[in-house]
């Protein structure tokens, strides 16, 4: 019998092979442990022994976190590179069958389309495995993750009372909110409130409440780079192990941010501007960052301010840039202001030109009523023309809060009038629904309002007071590009419909161009003079903003965007993270074909390692 089972071949060189049947199929092969051919070994194993189909992962609900190991919670995005090493990580036997003698390894995993609301997550995993001496067996097989909510520790703690370790109390002795308006932009820009339990604002200021005292001081440290402040921090004892001898402390952390404010009206102690290169004692505050930027408004000539100078002596604003302290002014006219240049420089660009001119205004109020004008130089004077609309201080009739600044009025050492800023859009032409016709909007923070009137008439008035404020500051970033360039804006539904119209008007100006032989280009060149380059434009703003839960006329059982899965909302393919990710992606109607187990298969040589070592598993 042995015999009929064994033969020889001869090859070429006259040498000889013994070969031998398949115990199985009979076929002629070469001798090995298991007498087997690659075929039969390939239908009677299972490459995948040892590896779970099923695992569990856990989601917080609340921040959307994915539970890792310890303790330890990490975002990642459906679909994602972070989320497929996740779910490796979670099969049981996998990383056990890599790094065993049986030399497992896995070459390719895929994500396999599941329903939406299944709380499922499907990938089909390609193992390679050595089964024999010269035979590498190849095998695909799903693999299901099961989502379960679980919440995380910061989640669990935003729920309990008096869980907080650190709070930060941020706090501006003025009386509007403009500053933490705009401070909270840049919270949302740089992501600085996350780890952070609840917000609670207040009439002068937001409480911050951090689950940990490191939390609490990297915020303080991004407050200290945005705006200039002082810190006084305390603790207090809440318990105490004398066995272990571990203590239990509560901090709290008092963030005073200086009162000075944007287009605040100084009049400078005489050794202060001399410090702070001999600028004139009458400055605009421009802006505020970890420095105090101020502006002298007849010559554009800056400098800048230390914190520490400032607290060392605080100086009070003659005028704050309260609307009741502002007054609306019309542009008669203008004359440029030429300012003498070295001659040897090469001749100014446009962009070089001086900034300042001298405008004629008159108050909107006096206009058909008396020909009072003011004739002053203004830093906006580029901005200005004939007909326009802008906010400034009346010097003439303003009550100043500096002895030296009233002296220096009635010497005559004042301008009349100082330009602060050019109004744009329906609030320069008086529109009773201004503010909801611009084209862009803001996000806001999640925070809980601490109501701290004693009546409902109060309440209603520190409502409007409010809303002035946020219009006000409104106001403020549409009228200054540097302030916009350090937060997002978002498109509104007009801005869409803007930039549609503006599509299909460019449109029919190239076909008119091509008619007549020109180009709409040349006009735009002929217009650069007269660009206003703080106006907001269309491709400052960014897209994907939802700030409405639903509108008022949808019917009640009409699903919004909030509640749609992410892979159905407008702009977002299926498998498109996946693919800028490189994963692969199995679709809807290839999913229905992919078998949950395929039969293995011989493969030639051993495939590259799936991710490589370039990306470590979680």
């Amino acid at each position: 019998m042995e015999d009929s089972q064994i033969s020889l071949v001869t090859v070429g060189g006259g040498g000889r092979i013994v070969s031998v049947l398949c115990c199985l199929c009979g076929v002629s092969i070469e001798p090995n442990p298991s007498n087997t051919c690659a075929s039969c070994l390939a239908s009677n194993s299972d490459v995948s022994r040892g590896i779970s189909t099923e695992s569990t992962l856990h989601q917080c609900r609340g921040c959307q976190r994915w539970h890792k190991d310890a303790g330890k919670w990490i975002a990642c995005d459906l679909e994602s590179r972070e989320l497929m090493a996740l779910c490796l990580a979670n099969v049981n036997g996998l990383q056990k069958a890599k790094t065993s003698a049986e030399n497992v390894r896995l070459v390719d995993a895929a994500w396999v389309w599941t329903e939406p609301h299944s709380m499922r997550i499907k990938a089909r995993l390609t193992v390679q495995k050595e089964v024999q001496t010269g035979t590498i067996l190849q095998q695909s097989f799903v693999v299901v993750f099961v989502v379960r909510n679980q919440q995380c520790l910061e989640c669990q703690a935003e729920f309990r009372q008096g869980s907080w370790k650190s709070l930060v109390q941020v706090r501006q002795r003025v009386g509007h909110k403009r500053t933490f308006l705009y401070l909270e932009q840049l919270i949302l820009k740089n992501g600085a409130h996350r780890g952070c339990l609840s917000i609670e604002t207040f009439g002068d200021g937001m409480d911050f409440y951090f689950p940990d005292k490191g939390k609490a001081a990297r915020f303080i440290s991004f407050l200290e780079n945005v705006v200039p402040l002082k810190v006084k921090a305390s603790k207090k004892l809440v318990g105490t192990d004398d066995k272990s001898n571990i203590s239990n402390f509560k901090y709290t952390n008092l963030v005073e941010i200086c009162p000075l404010c944007k287009d605040d009206l100084l009049y400078l102690p005489a050794r202060t501007a001399r410090n702070m290169g001999n600028i004139a004692r009458l400055v605009l505050v421009k802006n505020i960052s970890s420095l105090i930027h101020v502006l002298d408004p007849l010559t554009g000539q800056t400098a800048n301010m230390n914190p520490e100078v400032y607290w060392r002596d605080p100086i009070r604003p003659i005028v704050t840039a309260a609307r009741s302290r502002l007054t609306r002014y019309v542009v008669l006219g203008k004359e440029p202001v030429v300012l003498n240049r070295n001659v040897s420089k090469r001749t100014a660009t446009r962009k070089m030109k001086s900034r300042i001119a001298s405008v004629t205004i008159a108050k909107e109020n006096d206009l058909g009523v008396n020909d009072t004008q003011v004739e002053e130089r203004s830093h906006v004077g580029y901005l200005l023309k004939a007909g326009d609309v802008l906010l400034g201080y009346d010097l003439r009739e303003t009550q100043l809060v500096d002895d030296d600044a009233e002296d220096a009025r009635a010497s005559g050492k004042m301008p009349d009038a100082v330009v602060v800023r050019k109004l744009y859009g329906g609030v320069a032409t008086g529109e009773v629904n201004a503010n909801q016709m611009r084209i862009w909007k803001l996000q806001r923070l999640d925070v809980d309002a601490k109501a701290e009137a004693e009546s409902k008439r109060a309440s209603k008035k520190d409502m409007e007071t409010d809303d002035m404020d946020e219009e006000d500051f409104m106001r403020e970033v549409e009228a200054d590009r540097d302030m916009r360039n350090t937060m997002n804006l978002y498109k509104t539904e007009i801005a869409l419909k803007k930039k549609n119209a503006d599509d299909e008007a460019m449109g029919d100006a190239v076909e008119d161009a091509v008619e007549d032989k020109t180009h709409p280009t040349k006009q735009m060149d002929d217009d650069d003079d007269d660009e206003d380059d703080q106006e907001v434009k269309l491709d400052e703003l960014l897209d994907g903003l939802v700030l409405d839960a639903k509108p008022d006329n949808a019917p009640p059982g009409e699903a919004v965007a909030d509640d749609i899965p992410w892979e159905m909302q407008e702009g977002i393919e299926e498998g498109e993270k996946a693919a800028k990710d490189g994963i692969t992606y199995v679709g809807r109607d290839q999913a229905r074909q992919v078998n949950d187990k395929d039969a293995a298969a011989p493969v030639p040589v051993f495939g590259q390692e799936f991710m490589g070592k370039e990306f470590k598993f979680i």
